[in-house]
């Protein structure tokens, strides 16, 4: 019974953790663009202009 008085505010304070995580990656804008990744993985290189061709990779 004592270790729930040691549980319980760790698992209260992970939960905390958990929900300023996801409180800030919703203010940075994580979740604004959810179709650019998938969408740019099917563009190809050879579509990449000559002078943005070194920054393709990225």
């Amino acid at each position: 019974m004592t270790m729930l008085t040691f549980l319980i505010p760790v698992a209260l304070f992970l939960g905390g953790l958990g929900l300023v995580a996801f409180l800030w990656a919703l203010r940075s804008g994580q979740y604004e663009d959810l179709d650019g990744s998938a969408e740019r993985i099917l563009i190809d290189d050879a579509d990449v202009p000559p002078g943005r061709a070194d920054q393709a990779g990225r």
